[in-house]
């Protein structure tokens, strides 16, 4: 079975490769996929704490930082369109 530990420890790889997206790339379309998988990996640990916990304070968060991602991903195609 899969325990909490192995969710944050993916959360925490697929942080760690965006945040080094982040400091390492300069396209500005690669800094945001490399924030977007930053946010979804905050995303996954707050899911996987809601699952352990029993509770449901983590997925209130879980939707309105998807839409904050599906926001920029719209942004970035505006502008890559032009």
């Amino acid at each position: 079975m899969t325990t909490l530990g192995d969710y944050l420890i993916v959360s925490a790889t697929l942080f760690v490769i965006g945040f080094a997206g982040v400091l390492l790339r300069r396209n500005v379309i690669i800094i945001f996929m490399a924030l977007e998988l930053m946010l979804n990996a905050a995303n996954l640990s707050l899911v996987a704490f809601s699952r352990f916990r029993v509770t449901e304070n983590g997925l209130p968060v879980s939707p309105s930082s998807l839409r904050f991602i599906a926001r920029g991903a719209r942004r970035i195609s505006k502008t890559s369109a032009r």
